[in-house]
């Protein structure tokens, strides 16, 4: 487990560069752009992890492509992301028409968005979704995944890189408006962030969702030796949720609103049994789809 310590540590690292370093940032950024507090020291924990993952990953020997996961070759590597891409989409959008069947969405904002500007935040978020699983799925199926593997075995591995990607979907989540960011805000959005775990009734669903869709895309990296289709699912997921996000909410006393988490009216029950039915028929996908490239390749 000494692995996955250095990762827990450098996370450690991250959490406290928030608390030191979000104000000084919010006093060097606001003035220029109109990011919220919790952003601003969301991306400090992630430019700290970025930071240390170079001298973590070159300590525990994970820093070439291979270990990192982008062993394969560009063209090959391109491919298996843009059909992964395909699939997270397709198959969020299965959970998004679930969701509107049921009733649980209301697409309250759609009306207001112009073709172009659709279009414009179809394009934008489908950045966001890819810069999003090339960070974290580097970080996480790539360095990480890898060193424990090594060490402690493959389920090991897959089950505690799925805890620590559910984990870090809470980071950052406590708001303070701009009005109220004092030098203290860094340490208060911290402390407000580390609540969530203190009720872990409420985050429960989303957790389980969250730590279900790990294992999936952990078992997708073991089946593939590589994280390209791991960053294509993920960047689909992410893409049609933020996309969702912007056109729909959660429609108020909806029979079935259980199904969608309170923590972002969107990861619940509903996303943690979809996926729990996709896993398997994905990962024997991408077990036979290996099988056929390895034998076409020699």
């Amino acid at each position: 487990m000494r692995a996955f310590a250095w990762f827990l540590g450098l996370m450690l690292v991250a959490l406290a560069a928030i608390a030191l370093f979000s104000w000084p940032a919010w006093l060097l950024l606001h003035p220029h752009f109109d990011f919220p507090f919790h952003r601003i020291g969301e991306r400090v924990g992630m430019l700290a992890l970025l930071l240390g993952l170079v001298a973590v990953a070159r300590r525990l020997k994970v820093a070439d492509r291979a270990s990192l996961g982008y062993g394969l070759p560009r063209r090959a590597f391109v491919r298996e992301l843009c059909i992964a891409l395909a699939l997270g989409v397709a198959s969020m959008l299965a959970v998004v028409a679930m969701m509107s069947a049921l009733g649980l969405l209301a697409w309250t904002r759609l009306g207001s968005f112009t073709a172009v500007a659709l279009v414009k935040l179809i394009a934008l978020r489908a950045v966001s979704g890819l810069a999003v699983a090339f960070i974290e799925e580097t970080f996480l199926r790539g360095a990480m995944q890898t060193a424990i593997e090594r060490e402690s075995g493959t389920t090991v591995a897959v089950l505690l890189t799925a805890v620590v990607y559910a984990a870090t979907h809470f980071f950052a989540s406590y708001h303070i408006a701009p009005a109220q960011v004092t030098a203290a805000s860094g340490v208060d959005l911290l402390l407000g962030t580390l609540r969530e775990f203190a009720r872990p009734a409420d985050i429960l669903d989303a957790f389980l969702a969250l730590a279900a869709v790990g294992v999936v895309l952990g078992l997708v990296r073991a089946a593939t030796g590589n994280i390209a289709a791991c960053i294509g699912l993920h960047a689909g997921w992410v893409w049609v949720m933020l996309v969702t996000h912007e056109l729909a909410r959660p429609a108020s006393g909806a029979p079935f609103g259980f199904l969608l988490s309170r923590f972002d009216g969107f990861v619940g029950w509903l996303v943690l049994g979809w996926t729990v039915l996709l896993a398997l028929p994905l990962w024997r996908f991408y077990v036979a789809r290996t099988a056929r490239l390895t034998a076409r390749a020699s």
